[in-house]
């Protein structure tokens, strides 16, 4: 039988689909742009549907394309979960490894273990990966990353993952000592803060469903990608929100934020060490340094 839907066809959806357009697609699998063209234009000939809507500067599928794609994306995780078992059978350590950083800790306190790992000669190509919010978790049950370091909150029912718990992240509602709520008085109740614009991490989820937290209802908010680029909009004034403590104590004593109490506050997050059950010989090495880290040693 002549199958007429490739992984290589589906690799090429999903980069489309997630990138944008056919031109993006192109560049992060690291292809001309003609033979991206030339693979969807094959598939869809193949199969005799559209699966790309042509009008518009951005590609996006058709009702067709997204079924393909949802049921696709199934079969690229498998053959690539297939790809690496086989090669742990062979050798007992992993080709290359994810490793999904949630965005509220610092890369750079990894830098030393990555060091010392990579003088043990495993010859493991490591991937780095910065995620928000559930996109800790989900990188890692999608396959998309085999360690999750400070994965917030309870992981999503289904197994396949160990996780320990880290220690536990505390948050201060922080505003620009410009902002409107910086001279009210302490403690703010939600209706006083409903009034002003939220400032949001978007999470970086693309299968589980996305998390919110300390948005209220009715709340305008400006959704930024990540910790870094929130920061720095609540100390340009943009909105207010939660920060870590420690990152908004250190903004506080520059003058840079005003720390707020608040009737209601943020519960604090149990940060998790999370990884993908049945990891080779570069894995094991790998979470017992981590193991051996605290979340002082990697937040911002």
């Amino acid at each position: 039988m002549n199958n007429k839907i490739s992984l290589e066809a589906l690799e090429v959806i999903d980069a489309i689909a997630r990138k944008g357009s056919f031109a993006a697609a192109a560049e992060s699998l690291h292809r001309v742009p003609s033979a991206i063209t030339y693979a969807v234009r094959n598939l869809e000939d193949s199969l005799q549907v559209e699966l790309f809507n042509r009008a518009g500067h951005r590609a996006t599928l058709t009702e067709a394309g997204e079924e393909l794609l949802r049921e696709g994306r199934h079969l690229l995780r498998a053959a690539g979960e297939l790809e690496q078992r086989v090669k742990r059978v062979a050798t007992g350590v992993e080709t290359d490894l994810g490793i999904a950083l949630n965005d509220l800790l610092r890369i750079e306190a990894i830098y030393p273990l990555l060091q010392e790992f990579y003088d043990q000669g495993f010859g493991t190509r490591i991937r780095i990966m910065r995620e928000v919010f559930g996109g800790s978790w989900d990188a890692l049950v999608s396959g998309r990353a085999d360690i999750s370091i400070g994965a917030p909150g309870e992981g999503p029912p289904g197994g396949g993952y160990v996780a320990k718990p880290l220690d536990t992240v505390y948050f201060h509602f922080a505003v620009a000592p410009h902002h409107p709520l910086a001279n009210l008085p302490d403690p703010l109740s939600n209706d006083v803060i409903r009034r002003y614009r939220s400032v949001s991490a978007a999470d970086s989820s693309r299968n589980l469903p996305p998390r919110t937290s300390g948005i209220l209802s009715g709340q305008d908010v400006l959704t930024l990608p990540d910790m870094h680029s929130k920061l720095m909009a609540q100390v340009a004034g943009l909105g207010v929100g939660y920060l870590p403590k420690k990152l908004a104590e250190s903004f506080a004593r520059q003058g840079l934020l005003v720390i707020k109490e608040v009737a209601e506050a943020k519960p604090q997050t149990t940060s998790f060490l999370a990884w993908r059950s049945r990891g080779g010989k570069a894995q094991q090495w790998l979470l017992k340094r981590l193991e051996q880290l605290t979340l002082d040693d990697l937040l911002m």
